[in-house]
């Protein structure tokens, strides 16, 4: 009875055998597969740098303070966990940490966050945080370009799990940090499937709408506006005298922006240590809170079901009196054991709500410390004070007034600033 099956074994056995030898073969074939170990060959080199490289046209990005997503209704923002302030500074701060995680994709020319959307540029990311409790954080994403042409439009999630604090080499870093590369990553997927050419028209129509905020009757005669989005039908002469004027007065509205970004750096730096310290407490806070709520529904749970097991059994032993009409001693033990130990889990389960509560409100501490500490801050800006999360957006908006006057005042020679 062996030998029947012997030779079938034998013959799979070898075609086993001849399988992988083939696929050694294939394998080993091509040459980029013959070095497993060691220095790699330059086509090898040459390929990953054509494959990460992007020579196309570089877009400016303009990404506004994000929208802190404050409902208006101040009696919810405890209940919600939110605190105006807190939030604020948040919004400030998740408009840098985009600027950083697309500054380094290396595809966009500057990236530059603004007070406002009003700003000069090709692309414009606009964000609204939905959510951030120091585990969660949530956020919404508009990207759309200076044609009015929307390119993305996305809600970006990320939970802090505890192994990132369990990670020393972890000190110093920002948890919510994955969120901002997702979204950024997700940015260059969109703009790598534009051409050349129409990335080339949207930095066009960008110069042509920043002067057409100076003088439209003279710029909009170059775009066609009535499609959902701007389309660039002609193009004034490099040397117009006009288109010149306006371009000049760019650059000064670019360098004043620029000038800005070292304040969103100086501030999202300032607020690092007390908002990492947030983030940790926080999630730490939340995380007990979770474990004794949930530590309390099970008491809870367990004590209503040994009471009612005491209920069962005092019945019962009333129904099992002897002769002499004595309930069940046994039974009788059991329903005080039982009632004992229901209204013991049943204690503990109200002391576990109890903590849940201490614990969100040490969260609420958390967050009103911060909501006193992140006040909107006086900063020196040329000689003179502005309030970063206030009167930065009522300056910028004096500096575009400025700029008109001057574009007016070089139309005018003989008119006096």
């Amino acid at each position: 009875m062996n030998n029947k099956f012997e030779t079938p074994k034998k013959i799979i056995a070898c075609l086993l055998i001849y399988s992988q030898f083939l696929v050694g073969c294939m394998t080993t074939g091509g040459q980029s597969n013959v070095i497993k170990a060691g220095p790699e060959l330059s086509s090898t080199y040459e390929a990953k740098a054509v494959e990460i490289a992007y020579q196309g046209t570089k877009l400016d990005v303009i990404i506004p303070v994000f929208d802190p997503g404050l409902t208006g209704n101040e009696k919810s923002y405890k209940e919600e966990g939110i605190w105006p302030e807190l939030r604020r500074a948040e919004a400030n701060r998740f408009a840098y940490k985009l600027k950083q995680a697309l500054d380094n994709t290396n595809v966009f020319g500057a990236v530059r966050v603004t007070p406002d959307k009003t700003a000069s540029g090709d692309l414009y990311v606009l964000g609204k945080i939905i959510k951030s409790d120091g585990e969660d954080v949530k956020f919404d994403l508009n990207v759309i370009d200076i044609s009015g042409k929307e390119w993305l439009d996305d809600t970006f999630n990320h939970e802090v799990q505890e192994s990132f604090y369990e990670n020393y080499r972890n000190n110093g870093k920002d948890p919510y940090e994955p969120i901002f590369i997702e979204a950024a990553n997700d940015i260059v997927k969109v703009l790598k499937r534009r051409s050349n050419s129409e990335l080339d028209n949207l930095k066009y129509i960008a110069d042509l709408r920043f002067g057409a905020s100076f003088n439209d009757v003279a710029f909009m005669e170059y775009m066609n506006t009535e499609g959902h989005y701007i389309k660039l039908i002609s193009k004034p002469s490099d040397n117009d005298p006009m288109l010149q004027r306006v371009m000049a007065i760019r650059v000064r509205e670019q360098l004043f922006v620029d000038s800005l970004q070292q304040n969103y750096t100086s501030f999202s730096q300032n607020m690092d240590d007390s908002y990492l310290r947030w983030q940790e407490a926080s999630f730490t806070e939340k995380r007990l809170g979770e474990d004794a709520e949930m530590d309390g529904v099970i008491k809870t749970i367990g004590g209503v079901l040994l009471i009612g097991l005491a209920i069962v059994a005092a019945v019962s032993s009333g129904n099992n009196s002897n002769s002499y009409g004595t309930p069940d001693p046994l039974l009788s033990t059991a329903a005080v054991a039982s009632g004992i130990a229901g209204a013991w889990m049943l204690s503990n389960s109200f002391k576990s709500h109890d903590e849940a509560e201490f614990h969100k409100a040490a969260i609420d501490e958390l967050g009103e410390s911060m909501n006193m500490e992140l006040a909107p801050q006086v900063i020196s800006f040329e000689n003179e004070t502005v309030e970063l999360t206030g009167n930065i957006q009522e300056q910028f908006s004096q500096w575009r007034a400025f700029l008109k006057r001057i574009y007016e005042q070089e139309m005018t020679p003989t008119t006096e600033l």
